[in-house]
């Protein structure tokens, strides 16, 4: 008898990680780029079990040996995929691979040992990734079956095309580029896919000069992006875009359905430039083609003052949905407004008919307080769907310069309860001093960082 055996957080099915164990720690990107601040990013490591005598405190963390690299989205070593036929034997899901999206330094952190005061075990410079595969600005992390996966802005001038390194899964080598023939994909950001159907999806913001000094509205029509493209991922070749909308700008993050069976998902629209409106498009392969209907519109609102400098001479205030985040069954699609401070929740049942299913506001630019009495600056941004579907972790900071044309003070994480409806949990707001958060990623896996092979 094979004595092997897997790590028990990998699940070879949406249905089954779904009965998995709740977590019990959160992983936390803290940044101080914007703030004034000069002092390394960290990982924050919060309580999450509501058992716990600490639930909802800041119970470790780790500091990064340098400064100014302002972390953002990081992901796993190793995820379910790793039980997909031509998945990696001998992986286990223990560490971090944590980019810096200025510095373009990637950080490997391992959590087993002792996961509430995790450790670097290696660093790759960004000159090692510019040498092998001619991207910088790190953004999206993904642990495929075969190797890791990261996408990149831009070039190391700032500028396209931006595109997906590979990183070994043993030794955490740099491998090189992925991309054997990209057509005309300029624009980068965030990736993902359906691995039994070897599907690869690309979505786009800007390059690096564009985006890293703020929101400039001359750069709108010009300098961002509203594709998305279709990838034949052995092949690692383009083989159809789709452009969502001529007046739509910052097509951003890509929530493919975790049932391999289904060929589409999510893409969230940040921008309309005909009335500021944002959009949730469905992307769906029919007839042998690739095909993306609008199924969600939220409207701007009326601004009545406050608004930030940017948005006066509108005269009101843009939703800006920035993150999107689909439960495992496939049911539920979360909706982050940082524009508006909500944070929405969709019955996606039927697909191409989303329906509102519950709705909370907290920040943003009106400033709902929370529910224990506290004023909250910032508003809802990065979401993160327990694997049962039942909590949703919400932190705030978009960009950091972009942060600070909107709003003051971003500091925050907070939990909402999804297991009917949704509501704001008023005893969990973890604060993190002078430290901005990013992206959470939960112990044991969440809704948007593993991949299954198996319906």
């Amino acid at each position: 008898m094979i004595s092997f055996k897997s790590d028990p957080t990998f699940y070879p099915s949406p249905k089954s990680a779904m009965r998995g164990k709740p977590e019990d720690l959160a992983y936390v990107a803290c940044l101080y780029e914007g703030t004034g601040i000069e002092r390394p990013d960290h990982i924050a490591v919060v309580d999450v079990n509501p058992s716990s005598p600490s639930y909802s405190k800041v119970v470790g963390r780790v500091e990064l040996p340098y400064i100014g690299d302002e972390l953002h989205h990081f992901g796993w070593n190793a995820c379910s995929s790793a039980l997909c036929p031509n998945g990696s034997p001998g992986v286990e899901r223990r560490y971090l691979v944590v980019p810096g999206l200025r510095s373009s330094r990637l950080y490997i952190i391992d959590v087993k040992r002792d996961p509430r005061n995790p450790e670097i075990v290696k660093t790759i410079q960004p000159q090692e990734i510019m040498e092998k595969t001619g991207y910088s600005r790190l953004h999206t992390v993904h642990c495929g079956p075969n190797g890791i996966y990261v996408s990149a802005f831009g070039n190391g001038e700032g500028e396209g095309p931006g595109g997906i390194l590979v990183l070994d899964h043993y030794t955490f080598e740099v491998l090189g580029r992925w991309e054997i023939d990209r057509g005309d994909q300029y624009f980068s950001y965030d990736f993902w896919w359906n691995l039994p159907n070897e599907i690869m999806v690309t979505s786009e913001w800007g390059v690096p000069n564009t985006i890293e000094g703020g929101l400039k509205l001359e750069h709108l029509k010009e300098r961002y992006g509203n594709r998305i493209h279709f990838w034949d991922l052995m092949k690692r070749k383009k083989v159809q875009s789709l452009t969502l909308g001529d007046e739509n700008r910052m097509a951003l993050e890509l929530r493919p359905f975790h049932d391999p069976t289904k060929t589409m998902g999510y893409v969230n629209v940040v921008l309309s430039l005909k009335d500021l409106s944002s959009s949730i498009w469905l992307w769906y392969k029919e007839g042998g083609k690739w095909n993306a209907e609008k199924v969600i519109d939220i409207p701007a609102e009326k601004g009545d003052g406050g608004l930030p400098d940017v948005l006066k001479g509108f005269g009101m205030i843009p939703p800006l949905v920035t993150d999107i985040d689909l439960s495992l069954d496939d049911k539920f699609l979360f909706v982050s407004c940082w524009g508006a401070g909500e944070v929405r929740k969709y019955d996606v049942s039927d697909p191409f008919h989303p329906v509102l299913a519950g709705k909370v506001k907290v920040g943003g630019i009106p400033r709902h307080p929370h529910p224990s009495g506290k004023e909250m600056s910032g508003a809802p941004q990065m979401l993160e769907v327990s694997r049962d579907g039942k909590r949703v972790y919400v932190t705030n900071s978009l960009y950091s310069s972009w942060d600070n044309e909107f709003y003051d003070g971003m500091k925050w994480m907070i939990k909402l309860n999804a297991e009917d409806g949704l509501t704001l949990d008023k005893d969990f707001l973890v604060e993190f001093g002078e430290a901005r958060s990013h992206q959470t990623r939960l112990s044991g896996g969440d809704a948007s960082s593993d991949s299954y092979c198996y319906p």
